[in-house]
């Protein structure tokens, strides 16, 4: 297909029968227009706002002296896989990105009755005054955004993660905003490794290499605030970034992307954090799901093996707390579906991924079929609905 071929991203959609009666999608997304900044972030930087400018095929977000191509894969939502494209105009994105009304149509269309909103920001820059600011200000702007209709629309705050006080802050005003859940890195951020390259991924992913751990006492005032809060704690696809952009490594960077996910439970588990806050409940968003299992019984196992001279003494085997505190969404894992009785296999949520590169959309109840294909339907509810209800407090 030529490039420059314009394609309908926004062209109707035919609504397909449904096969579930009541459907929560654990993770869609939204993709904030670049001119939002200017509205929501505080007064003193609104001059230093990312701008739009058009060019031939593209747009092009300009921002502190950079100037980018708007990136396409966030919303593919609306295409088929062949008119898939990298880079374009804010307009060959699904509308439903960032209007609510088009979104509720869309979820009408889909068959989705209520959907949990990620993110969405922060800004790319170094500058740590503006970079913590713009964390606020998408979760004011995501809070109007789903204010359209609270009962179908909840959502993630994200925060960030280099002053626990701080985060805790952010984190009581996000629950007096709505929020059902807080998002943040998939390790603390250390401010010293901040950089304009790579400000926005580390609002996922963090420093890996930190000295700082979320088992560390540092963070525990952080878990008793999620708790006293009743706010779930999600990480999204943070552990390792898949390069977007690079056609060569992507496919390899998405798969490597989702069992990646377990070094933040691991370290959790190991450190006797769910130990301390046996109500904290964290989600792996986007992770897949059938590879939990496997990694519960590995980590009871070596745990057995290592705990002594490890001096490792959590209270109970790491499948426990898979199953009392640990849970997690897929897109479509029929082989997870099928290990759901297995430790570490039950805490599990179904999504769309609306508008990415993944999502079901407008065929999420044909993939919930395929998925749930001789599975009683009240565990097939409980996976599609009930057990987000239950991570989200909703």
């Amino acid at each position: 297909m030529d490039a420059t071929e314009i394609i309908d991203a926004n062209r109707d959609v035919e609504a397909e029968p449904r096969v579930a009666d009541f459907v929560i999608d654990a993770d869609v997304h939204v993709t904030p227009p670049p001119g939002m900044w200017r509205d929501y972030l505080p007064p003193k930087f609104r001059e230093l706002a990312p701008v739009v400018e058009s060019d031939g095929e593209f747009d092009y977000v300009v921002f502190e002296g950079a100037r980018r191509k708007v990136h396409l894969m966030q919303s593919q939502a609306g295409r088929s896989a062949k008119e898939y494209r990298n880079a374009g105009k804010l307009s060959d994105m699904r509308l439903g990105g960032w209007m609510a009304p088009q979104r509720l149509r869309d979820m009408d269309k889909d068959g989705v009755d209520v959907a949990i909103v990620f993110g969405g920001g922060p800004l790319q820059t170094g500058n740590m005054d503006l970079y913590t600011s713009s964390f606020g200000a998408y979760n004011r702007w995501v809070a109007d955004f789903c204010s359209e209709n609270p009962k179908r629309l909840k959502y993630a705050a994200f925060l960030p993660v280099m002053d626990v006080d701080q985060t805790i802050a952010m984190m009581h005003d996000a629950k007096r905003s709505g929020a059902v859940a807080v998002n943040i890195p998939a390790f603390p951020q250390t401010a010293s490794t901040l950089n304009k390259a790579l400000s926005q991924y580390q609002a996922l992913s963090g420093d890996a290499q930190s000295l700082r751990q979320y088992r560390d006492a540092e963070f525990d005032p952080l878990w008793a605030a999620a708790c006293d809060l009743d706010l779930a704690v999600t990480f999204h696809l943070g552990a390792r970034v898949s390069r977007f952009t690079d056609k060569t490594n992507f496919l390899p960077d998405v798969v490597m992307g989702k069992p990646a996910m377990l070094e933040m439970p691991a370290i959790m588990i190991y450190g006797g954090v769910f130990d301390r806050f046996p109500n904290l409940r964290i989600g792996l968003i986007e992770a897949g799901v059938g590879w939990i299992p496997w990694a519960a019984n590995y980590m009871d196992r070596t745990w057995d093996m290592q705990r002594y001279w490890t001096e490792c003494n959590i209270a109970h085997p790491p499948s426990y707390y898979f199953d009392q505190n640990v849970y997690a969404s897929f897109i479509s894992d029929p082989i997870g579906v099928q290990l759901r009785h297995q430790p570490g296999g039950r805490n599990i949520m179904w999504s769309s991924d609306y508008p990415h590169s993944e999502t079901t959309f407008p065929h999420s109840h044909k993939t919930i079929e395929q998925n749930f294909r001789g599975v009683p339907h009240a565990e097939r509810d409980w996976i599609i609905a009930g057990c987000a209800k239950k991570f989200f407090s909703i």
